[in-house]
């Protein structure tokens, strides 16, 4: 991001802060009804986690530029993260994550959609680099009715407020930090590892090669319901770290619909969320057109010659049905008629699992995840993969098409209030689509520290 689009972001954000007791008749009085007096005014959180994962040898009788490599390998992942967060104002948090990164993926990060670890960015090396994650302001705005409260946590300082109420995101962050906050499938760090698990599968959101993007999103909040809309940069090139700032010619728009309700007693919530991408990307039916025309391979680099628009849609789940017991589910698809611009390379995606704590064998502080994902590809996909194209994941030479299956379990053992030491399993049949391929296994370790 640039200097002008910094100061752009700065001084809009400024321009919210002041504008919202003018825009919000009531907005002042509101807020000093709620006892956020008596609540901290800063917060600092320090995260590190590491991931180290092996693959033992899978039956590989061909491969291309973008196969999961067939001998045995290992991977690591290392993240380091600061959150440090102020409350500047009433109802206002600045939020700043100085990160640090590095990691060796499995197979230079090809041959799969489902891929085995989400702390593993597209951009990680094996030297750590240090970069600003995340960089935003939310405000909160009470609307009135009951009296609540938000508790503290990573990126979020405690608020006194209302059931009725507004919040306003502005600035530099994940996508995926206000949407889709699926409560037992969210997070890598400490729940399931796979991409295709973390969040759904087939949303391809609007993300920079660490995860990252500028944007604003604004949430609205009356009691059960919730709504919450955002427009996010994309990056200039496909899986590229370089964001675009021209909000309004490329862009990843969102909105989610939340109901939170209660089913035997128990707490649950069903989210809705519509996706919308516009950007310079490449469709996989023209790319196939211009090698038939030249006799070639198709290229979708040869295609990308105009702006195209993706949609997608994904419903997911989360029920709590004891309290220690706990499931979530998601289904998720896109037109999947462009290529994948800046998540994986899935299109449609039903996943499923159960999250449960070691109470009832003495270990209140442990967690045992189980789940399943399963993945697809539109028609046009399967034809230029199997035609020899190369997705920027995907690209055996050819393809015999199967669903790509995802099985995952994991024991996360507490060590100390701030550790937890994780071992994870995965096996996933048809890797990277390809039922001639596999199936391939992994055995990992997760390290999380949390102060």
């Amino acid at each position: 991001m640039n200097k002008t689009r910094r100061s752009a972001a700065a001084r809009a954000a400024r321009a919210l802060a002041l504008a919202l007791p003018a825009l919000l008749p009531g907005w002042a009085g509101a807020q000093q009804d709620t006892g956020a007096d008596t609540l901290p005014d800063w917060d600092a959180r320090f995260q590190s986690t590491y991931v180290w994962q092996r693959k033992p040898a899978l039956r590989s009788p061909y491969a291309g530029e973008h196969s999961l490599h067939a001998e045995r390998e290992r991977s690591h992942s290392f993240t380091a993260t600061a959150a440090l967060g102020w409350r500047a104002w009433r109802g206002g948090e600045l939020w700043l994550n100085p990160e640090v990164a590095a990691g060796v993926p499995l197979s230079e990060l090809t041959g799969l959609g489902g891929f085995t670890n989400g702390e593993m960015a597209r951009s990680s090396g094996p030297n750590p680099r240090i970069y600003r994650a995340r960089l935003f302001l939310r405000q909160t705005v009470d609307l009135g009715g009951e009296a609540d409260s938000v508790e503290g946590g990573v990126n979020q300082l405690p608020l006194a407020t209302t059931r009725r109420r507004l919040s306003f995101m502005v600035g530099n962050y994940a996508v995926t930090d206000l949407f889709d906050a699926n409560a037992y499938s969210h997070d890598p760090r400490t729940q399931f590892l796979n991409w295709s698990l973390v969040t759904h599968g087939a949303w391809d959101f609007a993300a920079d090669a660490r995860g990252y993007t500028w944007g604003a999103a604004v949430e609205a909040r009356d009691g059960a319901w919730a709504l919450r809309a955002g427009r996010f940069a994309q990056p200039k090139e496909p899986n590229g770290q370089a964001l675009d700032g021209r909000l309004g010619a490329h862009y990843g728009d969102q909105i989610e619909l939340e109901h939170g309700h209660e089913w035997a007693g128990q707490p649950g919530a069903l989210r809705l969320l519509a996706f919308r991408n516009r950007a310079r990307m490449a469709r996989y039916d023209d790319a196939l057109a211009l090698a038939r025309a030249g006799g070639t391979v198709p290229d979708l680099a040869a295609a990308r010659d105009g702006e195209q628009t993706k949609r997608g849609l994904g419903l997911a789940l989360e029920q709590q049905l004891h309290p220690d017991v706990g499931l979530f589910a998601r289904a998720s698809a896109s037109d999947g008629a462009t290529e994948t611009y800046a998540f994986t390379e899935i299109d449609r995606s039903l996943s499923a699992g159960v999250l449960v704590r070691g109470t009832s064998w003495g270990r209140g502080q442990d967690r045992l995840g189980l789940a399943l994902a399963h993945n697809g590809l539109s028609a046009a996909h399967r034809d230029y993969l199997a035609a020899g194209g190369l997705g920027f994941f995907l690209g055996d030479g050819r393809l015999r098409y199967g669903t790509e299956r995802v099985l995952e379990a994991f024991y996360n053992l507490q060590l100390a209030p701030q550790a937890t030491l994780g071992l994870d399993w995965q096996r996933i049949a048809n890797p990277g689509y390809n039922a001639d391929r596999g199936p391939a296994r992994f055995v990992g370790l997760r390290l999380h520290l949390e102060l």
